[in-house]
């Protein structure tokens, strides 16, 4: 039988090209349901393509542009803030691929773990926020959290089979981003253009800011922290501007299994959608002669300090996470609208961790009251500048 997908955030990057595996292996996989929050032409496009059984609206003139353009009595719309989560509830699937950015998918996340479905999570923001309530959640219904971040997917293709009390730490492997080469001050003077120009990989602009900050590393690694099980300082993270060498786990007796692949997200997307079978691709193979050397050194947390940040959100736990993720989330779309400069994304997070007492053991509505007071506060220090 053909494993059916509901893809939350599919008008995305990680969405569209999980849509591009789906549509190489049409006796495998049947997609039931679709959504977006905006996007509508390219949302129209994957319903007339898919056809999937549901779609889920959150924004009003995507809503209608569906109405009047897409076949309702062959794929039922839910809209509002709550479409996802509903999506979710009332149609069947055997996989949840969870690609929308920032903090929107944790509550349908969270739904489908309910519910028992295996999630392909692509979406960081989810484990950040709430990752000792998701991974509980998850163990409690006995479902699988299939990370498709290529470092996060390299780390889970090399503990297959191994004992997570035999590992040592693993390395997180980073590009460096477009400022890998870059002064403090070439930084503060940086544009949106130059931000969003990653050497490596093709992603949204809110995950490719987070890349040129650093801050995607300081997310993976409380991310890795809940999916794996380890101490923060058992996470490692190592610049490695090839982006060939995806992560490493080094175990106690010294061996180190890395896991490498050309750097297409379309990789670790087919290894969760298939998992735990492997596919044949056609993808091109990785060429080792081609790539000739592979290069690694350390982080500079001086120019990059929303790495430590990170790290010392995740020591403090609490909603201290999700209030870091929350300041950068407005941080970084305060820089896209040319509010704020690039240096200061870093200390708009700063000042709004140093103004939040931090709460242990959180529920999940002291979570979410932390995370709006931290966007509050984001703003103002945004507006501020």
């Amino acid at each position: 039988m053909k494993k059916r997908i509901i893809i939350l955030g599919s008008t995305g990057s990680i969405g569209t090209q999980t849509l591009d595996v789906i549509s190489q292996y049409p006796d495998r996989f049947a997609v039931v349901g679709l959504s977006t929050l905006g996007q509508g032409e390219i949302f129209l496009r994957q319903i007339e393509t898919f056809s999937p059984a549901v779609v889920a609206v959150s924004d009003e003139e995507t809503a209608a542009a569906v109405r009047a353009r897409a076949d309702l009595h062959r794929t039922a719309l839910l809209t509002g803030p709550d479409a996802m989560t509903q999506m979710i509830a009332e149609w069947e699937c055997d996989l949840v691929v969870a690609a929308t950015s920032g903090s929107a998918g944790l509550c349908p996340t969270l739904e489908a773990i309910r519910r028992g479905r295996n999630i392909a999570l692509a979406n960081k923001e989810t484990l950040v926020k709430a990752g000792q309530l998701v991974m509980g959640l998850a163990r409690e219904r006995g479902v699988h959290i299939l990370p498709i971040d290529s470092e996060h997917n390299a780390i889970f293709q090399c503990m297959a089979g191994q004992r997570i009390e035999d590992v040592r730490r693993i390395l997180i492997t980073c590009s460096g981003g477009p400022f890998l080469n870059h002064t403090r001050e070439q930084m503060e003077r940086a544009t949106v253009a130059d931000a969003l120009a990653h050497p490596r990989w093709r992603m949204g602009p809110k995950i490719t800011i987070d890349s040129a900050t650093l801050m995607n590393k300081g997310l993976e690694v409380i991310e890795g922290h809940h999916l794996f099980g380890l101490d923060i300082d058992r996470i490692d993270v190592i610049i490695h501007p090839e982006s060939i060498v995806h992560s490493m786990v080094e175990f106690v007796d010294g061996s180190v299994l890395a896991q490498m692949g050309p750097t297409d997200m379309r990789l670790p997307i087919l290894n969760c959608l298939a998992w735990p079978e492997r596919l044949a691709s056609t993808m091109e193979p990785l060429d080792l002669c081609e790539v000739g050397r592979l290069t690694f050194r350390e982080p500079d947390e001086e120019r990059f300090p929303a790495l430590g940040y990170a790290r010392e959100a995740a020591r403090r736990g609490g909603t201290l996470p999700a209030v870091l993720n929350a300041a950068n989330e407005v941080a970084v779309r305060s820089f896209l609208d040319e509010r704020i400069s690039f240096g200061e994304i870093a200390r708009v997070i700063r000042r709004v961790m140093d103004s939040h007492q931090t709460i242990a053991n959180p529920t999940l509505e002291q979570i979410e009251q932390s995370d709006q007071e931290a966007r509050r506060r984001a703003e103002e220090y945004a507006l501020a500048r």
